[in-house]
C-alpha cells in the first residue's frame, strides 16, 4: 500500500500540470491552419514533399519579375506549414469597438500640427480681405496638398459666399469654411468596405502599396477592426520577400485569434501564397480574406506585373472584393503619382490613409479623391494597435478646424 502511494501521488501531479497545459496548447492551436488532404484536378497549387527550396529565384528585390505565359502556368508550389509555428503563444486581445476609435482619433487629429483649417480661419476672418488675402488663401491650400484644381474650386466658392454675405464675423467664416470643405471631401462617396461574406465564399481583401508605407502593420490594425465588429478573419501573408513579414503578420492575427497562411521558404510565390489563403477560406468558410503584398516602386514594371499577376490569380477561386491601397500622408504630391500606377494595375477600390497627425498637410485627402475618383476609406493616427479607423467626412473636417 505504502508503494502505491506515491505513484498515486505522482500521477495526480502530472494531471494537474496536463490540465493547466491545455488552454495554452488550445489558444496555440486557434492560430493554425490546416489544408484538407486532396484537391481538386485543376488546383494550381500542389503540395510539395521534402524540403526542397524554391530554385531560380533571384534574391535582389530590384532583380524580380513576374513569370509570364498564362493565367496559371508556371505559378511555383509553395509549402504552408502551420502558420503558428515558431510563435510565442500570445494572450488574445480585445480590440477597441469602431465608435471608441472614432473619438480618439478626431481628439489626435484636432492637437496634430495641422496648419490648413488654422491658416485660413485667420486669413478669412480678418478686417479686410482683399486680393492679397485671396492671394494667401490660396498658397496656404496649395502648401496643404489640396491640388491645384481643388484649391480654386473652394477659392471661388468661398470668394463668392464672403461677398453675397457682407459681414465676417469668426463664427461665420468658421461655418462657411466648413460647408465648403465638407463639399471638396465629399461625403456621397461610398466609403464602405466591402467585407461583407458571399453566400459560398469570404469577401477577399488584398491591400498593396510601396515599400516602407506600412502595409503589414495597417493590414493587422485593420483585422482589429473587423474583430471588433465581429468578422471571421483570415490572413494572407503574399509579402515573401521582406524578412520576416510572415512572421510579422502573423504575431498581429494572433493577437486578435486570427489565423494566418504563410510560407517559411524565402522568396516563395506570393501568388501561390494568395491562392492557398484564399482556398483556405473558402474551406474554412471565414467572412474576410486579408491578403498582405510585398511593397514594390511603382516605376518596377516586373514587380508592378507581378501584383497584376497576384490578383489575377487569386480570382481564379474568387472575386477580388476590395483593393486598398497604403499611402503615407506625409508623402504629399508623390502619394498621387503612387496611386495612379497602383489603379492602373490592380483597380484600386479604396484608400487608407496612415501617419496623418505626422503632416500639417491635411488636403492630401482631396487631392487623392479627386485625382482617382477614390475614396479614402481609412486613416491611421498614430502607431497603437487601434489607431487606425473608417475615415468620416464631417469628423476630419472638424478637426482641421478644430
Amino acid at each position: 500500500m505504502n508503494d502505491i502511494l506515491p505513484i498515486l501521488l505522482s500521477i495526480l501531479a502530472a494531471l494537474v500540470v496536463l490540465g493547466g497545459l491545455i488552454p495554452v496548447l488550445m489558444k496555440t492551436r486557434k492560430n493554425i491552419t490546416r489544408y484538407p488532404g486532396t484537391r481538386d484536378a485543376n488546383d494550381p497549387v500542389q503540395p510539395r514533399g521534402g524540403s526542397t527550396a524554391v530554385e531560380d529565384r533571384p534574391g535582389s528585390v530590384a532583380d524580380r519579375t513576374a513569370p509570364h505565359g498564362a493565367d496559371l502556368e508556371g505559378l511555383e508550389t509553395t509549402e504552408v506549414p502551420d502558420n503558428a509555428a515558431g510563435l510565442e503563444v500570445i494572450p488574445v486581445e480585445t480590440p477597441l469597438p469602431v465608435a471608441g476609435r472614432l473619438v480618439r482619433l478626431r481628439e489626435r487629429l484636432v492637437r496634430s500640427n495641422n496648419v490648413m483649417g488654422k491658416g485660413l480661419l485667420a486669413l478669412l476672418s480678418s478686417d479686410k480681405i482683399d486680393e492679397n488675402v485671396w492671394d494667401e488663401v490660396e498658397e496656404t491650400l496649395l502648401l496643404a496638398d489640396l491640388g491645384t484644381e481643388p484649391t480654386m474650386q473652394l477659392v471661388d466658392a468661398l470668394r463668392e459666399r464672403v461677398k453675397v454675405l457682407g459681414t465676417r464675423t469668426p463664427e461665420q467664416v468658421k461655418l462657411l469654411l466648413r460647408e465648403e470643405l465638407i463639399k471638396l471631401v465629399d461625403p456621397t462617396m461610398d466609403r464602405t468596405l466591402n467585407v461583407q461574406r458571399h453566400a459560398d465564399r469570404p469577401a477577399v481583401m488584398m491591400v498593396v502599396g510601396v515599400n516602407g508605407v506600412g502595409k503589414t502593420t495597417t493590414v493587422g490594425k485593420l483585422a482589429r477592426v473587423l474583430v471588433a465588429e465581429d468578422k471571421d478573419v483570415l490572413l494572407g501573408a503574399a509579402d515573401t520577400f521582406r524578412a520576416a513579414a510572415a512572421e510579422q503578420l502573423a504575431t498581429w492575427g494572433q493577437r486578435v485569434g486570427v489565423p494566418t497562411v504563410k510560407s517559411d521558404i524565402d522568396g516563395a510565390d506570393p501568388a501561390s501564397v494568395a491562392y492557398e489563403a484564399v482556398k483556405a477560406g473558402i474551406d474554412q468558410e471565414v467572412d474576410v480574406v486579408m491578403i498582405d503584398t510585398a511593397g514594390r516602386l511603382q516605376n518596377k514594371v516586373g514587380l508592378m506585373d507581378e501584383l497584376r499577376k497576384v490578383k489575377r490569380v487569386v480570382e481564379k477561386l474568387a472575386e477580388v472584393d476590395e483593393v486598398l491601397l497604403v499611402l503615407d500622408a506625409t508623402t504629399g504630391q508623390n502619394g498621387l503619382n503612387q496611386a495612379r500606377v497602383f489603379s492602373e494595375v490592380v483597380n484600386i477600390t479604396g484608400i487608407v490613409l496612415t501617419k496623418l497627425d505626422g503632416t500639417a498637410k491635411g488636403g492630401i485627402v482631396v487631392a487623392i479623391q479627386k485625382a482617382l475618383g477614390v475614396p479614402v476609406k481609412l486613416i491611421g493616427l498614430g502607431e497603437g494597435a487601434d489607431d487606425l479607423a473608417p475615415f468620416e467626412v464631417e469628423g476630419f473636417v472638424d478637426a482641421l478646424l478644430n
